[in-house]
């Protein structure tokens, strides 16, 4: 299945069917949503909105209503779900972190800098780190302890990087944990090694423009970057250089997804 969300709706498609109508739609949101994903077995999905809430619902269910929902005080600008599946951390306008323990109900929050906007959460695939990136181009970094069985996750401040001189829009671990990417609105990618948070290389093109999203491929050689150029990028980690081009899109390409693995 497929999620695409946007102003006051979520709608679901089937990918391995050749049908590009939704299978389902999830209406009465009031706001746009921001932020989209699911559980790694695929029982349920959570969301992250300007409504100020994340939302849990439950895909194998007929109920097109959520079945939880966690408010906060600002709206929601992104959502990360700890590889354990049980807790969701909820970034928001306000500059606020919260970590929601899906199995306790539990909830904390810590605030990096006051009033600088949470853009992105990411939290690498061993656990270890976690990292968010704001609207001032700042970077923090947490190590991660705990988040096994009914203990949540323990959070103890690692670095702080002045990754980007403008607007910060994404961060992503690797799949190997080596390496951390961020995106601005500066026109560039940067890529920090996890062994020290050392900056390893820019990757940046004369055309690029605000750089929204990136994914790493799964064998953490090579990154897809999109820009306001309407452009899709295939970089080469190891040299810092562009292989290949992906146009066609007549607008901002602002949200990627990409999976380069053999489905079992």
């Amino acid at each position: 299945m497929l999620a695409a969300a946007g102003y006051q709706h979520i709608r679901m498609y089937d990918i391995n069917s050749a049908e590009t109508s939704p299978v389902i739609n999830y209406e009465g949101i009031s706001k746009n949503v921001t932020a989209v994903g699911f559980h790694e077995d695929g029982r349920w999905m959570y969301t992250g909105g300007e409504d100020c809430t994340a939302k849990i619902w439950d895909i194998r269910s007929r109920n097109l209503q959520c079945q939880r929902i966690f408010q906060v005080n600002a709206a929601v600008n992104c959502v990360c779900l700890h590889p354990n599946q049980g807790d969701l951390f909820v970034g928001d306008q306000s500059g606020a972190v919260h970590i929601w323990d899906l199995r306790t109900d539990h909830n904390e929050q810590l605030i990096p800098e006051a009033d600088a906007s949470i853009q992105s959460i990411s939290i690498d695939a061993e656990a270890s780190y976690m990292a968010a990136v704001n609207n001032r181009g700042n970077c923090y970094v947490w190590a991660l302890k705990g988040g096994r069985s009914t203990e949540t996750s323990q959070l103890r401040p690692k670095t702080k990087l002045q990754a980007h001189k403008k607007y910060a829009l994404k961060c992503k671990f690797s799949p190997d944990s080596t390496l951390l990417a961020t995106t601005s609105s500066d026109q560039t990618v940067k890529l920090w090694k996890t062994s020290d948070f050392s900056l390893m290389t820019t990757l940046s093109d004369a055309s690029q423009r605000w750089v929204w999203d990136c994914a790493f491929s799964s064998d953490s050689q090579y990154l897809v970057s999109v820009s306001s150029d309407n452009m899709a990028r295939l970089w080469s980690i190891e040299h810092g250089e562009v292989k290949r081009e992906y146009n066609g899109h007549q607008k901002a390409v602002t949200a990627l997804a990409f999976h380069d693995g053999i489905a079992a």
